[in-house]
């Protein structure tokens, strides 16, 4: 049996996840009262049941009775019955951007502003986030890259850690990206804005990929890129880190920053283990 709550921050992306998993097979239930949901546990895992993927959404309109929630688990582990919490999470601008769009009501903030019921709402959820068997960040995530996420865990049931690694490229010329962890500086290598045939052209073409590659310090960049990082990751995520932002830079963030961001993603994908999303963020900013 695997039993999952779907829970997180309102307008974190719950009802999308839940509709993902119900064409996973899951069987899914949402907003039930948590009073029920130990009851609800114990049914389902009966002998005999034909029910093998369950997944139940809960949140904030259950009311106070919500905040009972990690003393449930805690009862229905020692029921041996196991419980997958996912938490859905995302950034107060995200959260608000996504209100603003949909007309919609905080449910912790009916007659206020969306920021008091999502700073509220922060405030309730984070003795259920600490809990949380897998948190996912939907600040950045298109619908697509979080079925892609929900599909490594739940489908094909790769390990997977709270950890989602934006790989991102840019250029110098335009500012260093603000959200930026880590940053690199690919300018050691030769400008393919230089060569008349590659000028117009980006890092998505095979054309400049072809060329920046074909320089031994290029592979070699991306060998100890990812060495580094196979030390940091298992590090933040111990110590709780949920978003990592690796920004790879060049003079225009058009040929090579972007080439090596691509690359980057491709052997980090290779290597598993987190969430990955890849952004270039100057390819078509006009310029050099």
């Amino acid at each position: 049996m695997r039993f999952v709550i779907v829970t997180g921050m309102s307008g974190g992306g719950k009802s999308t996840t839940l509709k993902m998993l119900e064409d996973m097979g899951f069987y899914c239930v949402d907003n039930m009262p948590v009073s029920l949901l130990e009851k609800f546990a114990e049914l389902i895992t009966q002998p005999g049941t034909e029910l093998t993927k369950v997944a139940l959404g809960l949140d904030v309109r259950s009311g106070q009775s919500f905040m009972e929630l990690p003393n449930i688990i805690d009862n229905l582990s020692e029921k041996d019955i196991v419980v997958d919490v996912l938490f859905l999470d995302a950034s107060e601008k995200a959260l608000i951007k996504r209100y603003k769009e949909t007309r919609r009501i905080h449910p912790l903030s009916p007659e206020g502003r969306v920021e008091d019921g999502v700073k509220k709402e922060r405030e309730m959820l984070e003795k259920i986030k600490s809990r949380a068997t897998l948190v996912i960040d939907t600040s950045n995530l298109l619908t697509r890259e979080l079925k892609a996420q929900l599909d490594e865990i739940f489908v094909n049931e790769k390990a997977y850690n709270n950890l989602m690694v934006s790989v991102m490229s840019f250029g110098f010329k335009h500012g260093i990206p603000v959200d930026a962890d880590l940053v690199f500086d690919v300018r050691f290598l030769p400008n393919p804005f230089y060569i008349e045939e590659l000028k117009t052209k980006t890092g998505l073409d095979s054309e400049v990929r072809d060329y920046v590659m074909s320089f031994p310090e290029a592979g070699e960049f991306l060998d100890k890129i990812v060495d580094l990082l196979k030390f940091l990751i298992p590090n933040y995520i111990k110590e709780g880190k949920y978003s990592l932002v690796v920004a790879i830079g060049c003079t225009g963030g058009k040929h090579r920053s972007v080439t090596l961001a691509e690359g980057l993603y491709k052997k980090l994908e290779e290597q598993g283990g987190c969430g990955l999303k890849l952004y270039h963020r100057d390819v078509t900013v006009p310029g050099k």
